[in-house]
């Protein structure tokens, strides 16, 4: 199998922000974890993430619906 079709069949997380301001932050792989990658959703939007070779650990700050192979949950303080 080709890097690309293998990388294509990665886990991939699906985040729905609940509120403005959803921040997401993609954390690298590797002897020493670093931000690579951020982004913020308003209210509504969805942000489809891929874990990679190169990310191994989804940071999400807000509250948004978070949809996995392992089921949905809800990340921020509950109203």
């Amino acid at each position: 199998m080709n890097d690309e079709i293998f990388e294509a069949l990665n886990d991939y997380v699906v985040i729905k922000a609940l509120e403005n301001g959803v921040n997401i932050i993609g954390l690298t792989r590797g002897k020493d974890t670093r931000f690579h990658h951020t982004e913020k959703l308003d209210a509504g939007e969805v942000y489809i993430a891929q874990f990679t070779e190169v990310t191994s650990a989804i940071k999400i700050k807000g509250r948004a619906q978070i949809y996995t192979k392992h089921g949905k949950m809800t990340s921020g303080m509950q109203e």
